[in-house]
């Protein structure tokens, strides 16, 4: 998938790059000092049943972020997470 996309479209178990930011003020700020950074890989991890706020995994550390923020942020590269076999989720859990 080429076109960007919202981080809030992610499905669970899909990673993404973060390509840009389009929050400004306050927002950029807090989701930069997340990690939100061009290049970072975001896996999503777990939707809420009411599908707000969303589980993200970034940088090593579980976020959460409400659908309203994490459409701000258009990712690209799309796949399902595991599909190079490079990030490896804890299976304790």
């Amino acid at each position: 998938m080429n076109q960007p996309v919202p981080l809030s479209s992610l499905e669970e178990g899909q990673e993404a790059l973060v390509g840009t930011l389009c929050a400004a003020g306050s927002i950029r700020r807090r989701l930069r000092d997340l990690g939100l950074t061009d290049g970072a890989r975001v896996i999503c991890l777990q939707k809420s049943p009411c599908g707000d706020p969303t589980a993200y995994l970034i940088r090593g550390a579980v976020i959460a972020l409400r659908r309203q923020d994490a459409s701000t942020i258009l990712m690209k590269g799309v796949k399902a997470h595991g599909a190079d076999d490079t990030v490896h989720r804890d299976s304790r859990a």
